[in-house]
Order: C-alpha cells, then structure tokens, then sequence
C-alpha cells in the first residue's frame, strides 16, 4: 500500500521484534522501488545475518538519505554486511549507529573502511558504543584517506582516553569538511585537550565542538581558550560537568573578548569556585 500510493517519506518500524522474512523482503522492495521514502527507523530489535543481508541488498540501489539503526545488535557480521553495501551507496548522508556495542577491532576496521569508500555520508552517529583508543585510531585512518565528506561525527561515550587524542589531531587538520566533533563523555582530561589544541587551531571547518563530560580542569579550559582566541570559525563550544572553575572561566572571558566567530557556550550554571591558578594567571598576562 505504501509502494502504491507513494507518498511516505518517513518510515518508523522501530521495536517491531515479530518482523519475519516476508516482512523484512517487502521492506528491501519499498527500499529499492520507492521515490519518495528518504528516511528510515529501525530501531530498538536485532539486526541479525537474514535482516541485515537484506537491509543491505537495498541499500545498494535505494534512495535513503536517514537512516536510524540504533540498539540493532550490529556488531560483528551484520557491521561487515551493511558496510559492503555502504561503500558504494551514493544517496544515504546521514548514519546512526548508537548503543550497537561496536567494538575497537572488526568493527572500527568496517567503520575506517566506510570512510575510505563511501562518497556521499556527511554525518555519523557511534554514540554510546566501545570504539575505545585503538577503535578511535582506526577510524582516523578511515578519515585520512576518506572519499566522503564526513561533516558530522559523533562519538559521545565510546571508552576513548587522552591517549588516542594524537591519532586525531593529526588528522584534523587534513580534515577540511568536518563542522561538528563531539567528544562528550570520555576520558580526555587536560592532556588530551592539550594533544588536540594545536590541531583544532590548524583546522579551518570546525564549527561545533562537544566536550561535555570530559574532566577537564582549568588547566584544560586555558588551552580551550588559546584555542578559542586564534580561531576564526568556531560557533559553540560544549564544556558542561567539567571541573572548569573560577580561573578557567577568566580564561574562557578573555578569549571571548578578542574571538568574533563564537556565538554559544555551554557551561555549568553553577559555577565551581577557585583560585586563579598559574596556568590561567599567564594566560591573563598574554
């Protein structure tokens, strides 16, 4: 009915865990016939080898530009399947693959690969999954030598540590397409912050960076600062439950005062009090 009458655009069969094979082949076929279905929903129920193979066989000559494919139980064979399909898809831009438990081996190699072949996908969503430092290194040679032009990339909550912030900022300045990074709820710290502030100044598309959760201190929220002063496009910076106090916050006030391009910051509405710290007190005198 839907194929006949040709008028959805947006289909939502999230936590329909009953799907059998006939439900999931008439799906494949709406995929592939229909012109006007541009986002698809099929969250919330495991993807296994049947779903995904046919999932895939779709996508290599549907017209999807949305697809949500969270808590799917993609880890493993069908990541490996999906891909495939992926790397030569030419109509989806927008992936979400969140709560998967796509891991730092197999499936971080299947992410690095769908960066390197796919041409079309501006944003990607791995939020809430375990790519960790080494899953985070393979992906940034997915980047390095990716064909699409990732504008979006999300990896909030993946076990990642200041460890593998060098594999990222030696990329990020080769990136010129990426607008918004968010780095949210891992274990960055200051060193980290530290490892990425040359870079982010290097790196001319930035537009919206997320450091929510990180566990940053004053001395990281100078080296944000730095950054923020010799940036010319940066809009919003995200640095919510940090342990950002009074001296990183002078930081922060002065930067702002010289940056003409950053419109928001986000910042805990409580402000934790401190003394001025050393770090902070040179940046003042600069």
């Amino acid at each position: 009915m839907i194929l006949y009458y040709e008028s959805t655009t947006h289909l939502n069969i999230s936590s329909n865990k009953s799907i059998g094979v006939p439900g999931w082949r008439a799906l494949s076929h709406l995929i592939q016939k229909s012109r006007c279905l541009w986002r698809l929903d099929a969250c919330n129920m495991p993807l296994l080898e049947y779903p995904a193979q046919t999932l895939s066989k779709a996508l290599l000559s549907g017209r999807l530009a949305v697809l949500h494919l969270e808590n799917t139980c993609l880890s493993g064979r069908p990541l490996f399947t999906l891909v495939g399909a992926l790397k030569v898809n030419s109509a989806l831009q927008e992936l979400y693959l969140s709560n998967n438990e796509l891991n730092s081996y197999q499936d971080s190699m299947q992410l690095s690969e769908l960066f390197k072949y796919n041409h079309c996908l501006t944003l990607l969503d791995l939020s809430n999954n375990l790519i960790s430092d080494a899953g985070l290194e393979e992906i940034c040679d997915g980047l390095r030598l990716q064909q699409t032009r990732i504008r979006n990339l999300i990896l909030w909550n993946n076990q990642i540590t200041y460890r593998s912030m060098i594999h990222l900022a030696n990329i990020l300045p080769k990136v010129v397409t990426l607008e918004t990074l968010n780095l949210g709820h891992n274990n960055l710290q200051n060193e980290g912050i530290q490892r990425l502030k040359e870079a982010l100044i290097a790196n001319r598309s930035l537009l919206h960076i997320g450091l929510a959760y990180t566990r940053i201190t004053c001395e990281g929220a100078v080296a944000l600062a730095e950054f923020i002063v010799e940036s010319h496009q940066i809009q919003r910076l995200d640095v919510r439950k940090n342990l950002i106090k009074t001296g990183g916050l002078m930081a922060f006030s002065l930067a702002l005062r010289i940056n003409r391009s950053l419109i928001r910051v986000d910042l805990d509405k409580k402000a934790k009090k401190e003394e001025v710290s050393h770090n902070c007190s040179d940046f003042l005198q600069k």
